[in-house]
């Protein structure tokens, strides 16, 4: 099949849409984007201008900058106890957004399977069809905080599966997959011979003293793993457009020829800014700074929401919260629509993050305090005036 008859059958994201609608309501408060509030840390900044001066326009590798490289490697190393080679095993990106295509790309055939949890990142089902694929959901729960079991994988498993998705802390339930699950999962994943694609980009914002693993660092599993990641979320960096990915050199290879014949590299000068940036220590505290406001304001949202009558489980990571609707007796894309038109307030249906999403909505508190306070009195004045709680 043609890459544009794939592009038939893939649909614009929900939750653009609904970032659309939002810019034509006056007054409205969009929940919907899951995009940091936070302005880029003022000495990022000025590393880009730095590089700027220094004449540094020019293309760079199609793998990235080597300093760049360089300084992933070491990240890795400390932060997630992956021990790679920066100049075969790593490759910067432009977002993170394209590595899954770019990555899925590499080894995917015609019509082979790759398992995803659901509620899933928008981008996954469309990312596998376009790289050739059949995506299959497997269905993660309320009753076990969203996080995926070996239990459920096994149900859905066939002699087609080469690959399975993972996302901790996910996006959009706010899961944390713990070492125990991972480690079941890579048993899994080795048993049946998968490939992993680990989504890590919310790896620092966890809360209530959890910890956030690489399912790389296992004993053996780098070999089967291609590590997501970026600055986007973790740097407040989305307008930057700059990722990274580790994985076992026969992909970064494949890969690099991709962005080689698509992109050709990520910009030059924002790759030096991100350099410095992992070298300079108040990088780590403007994460830790936003980690706590994060950590502030789920609090706040996951009280009030359980308060009016929403019940809610206490995300562990991500800037997430994944309500349970079901009892107003409206669908996930009624309430979002109900919301968005008499409370002003932008809520995304579960159902955009698939099958497994319907009677749940997420709400982004990446924004402001206030603003979030404000939407919950909304949001709550709306149930009680439709007696739907």
């Amino acid at each position: 099949m043609a890459l544009s008859d794939r592009l038939e059958l893939v649909n614009p994201s929900e939750i653009r849409k609904l970032f659309d609608l939002a810019q034509g309501i006056e007054g409205v408060i969009s929940l919907g984007i899951g995009e940091p509030d936070f302005d880029t840390p003022a000495h990022i900044k000025e590393y880009a201008k730095e590089a700027l001066d220094k004449g540094l326009t020019h293309y760079s590798p199609n793998s990235g900058i080597l300093e760049l490289r360089e300084a992933v490697a070491e990240k890795l190393k400390k932060h997630n106890k992956i021990n790679v080679d920066p100049k075969t095993q790593i490759m910067i990106t432009v977002g993170t957004n394209q590595q899954i295509l770019m990555g899925l790309s590499t080894f995917l055939k015609d019509n082979e399977e790759v398992l995803i949890p659901s509620p899933m990142f928008v981008s996954y089902a469309p990312a596998v069809i376009l790289a050739g694929g059949k995506p299959i959901e497997v269905p993660t729960y309320e009753e076990n905080e969203f996080r995926l079991s070996v239990d459920e994988l096994k149900k859905y498993i066939t002699p087609r599966t080469r690959a399975l998705i993972i996302n901790s802390p996910n996006n959009p339930t706010g899961a944390v997959l713990t070492k125990k699950d991972l480690k079941e999962i890579a048993d899994f994943a080795v048993e049946h011979d998968l490939i992993i694609l680990s989504d890590e980009v919310y790896e620092y914002f966890v809360y209530d003293g959890v910890k956030n693993y690489s399912i790389a660092s296992l004993n053996g599993m780098f070999e089967r793993t291609i590590t997501m990641n970026g600055f986007s979320k973790t740097f407040a960096m989305t307008g930057w457009r700059l990722g990274f990915v580790a994985a076992p050199e026969w992909i970064i290879e494949k890969m690099i020829r991709f962005q080689m014949y698509n992109a050709t590299c990520p910009v030059t000068f924002i790759q030096y800014a991100a350099a410095k940036a992992l070298r300079d220590e108040r990088s780590w505290e403007a994460i830790e700074e936003m980690r706590r406001e994060y950590e502030r304001r789920r609090n706040l949202v996951w009280k009030r929401l359980n308060e009016m009558g929403l019940p809610t489980v206490k995300p562990k990571g991500a800037f997430y919260i994944f309500p349970r609707i079901k009892d107003t007796g409206l669908s996930s894309k009624e309430f979002s629509e109900l919301m968005t038109k008499e409370a002003k307030v932008v809520l995304v249906p579960g159902t955009a993050f698939g099958q497994a999403g319907e009677g749940y909505i997420r709400i982004s508190y990446a924004t402001a305090y206030e603003k979030l306070e404000e939407a919950m009195d909304r949001i709550e004045k709306v149930l009680k005036d439709k007696k739907l709680v």
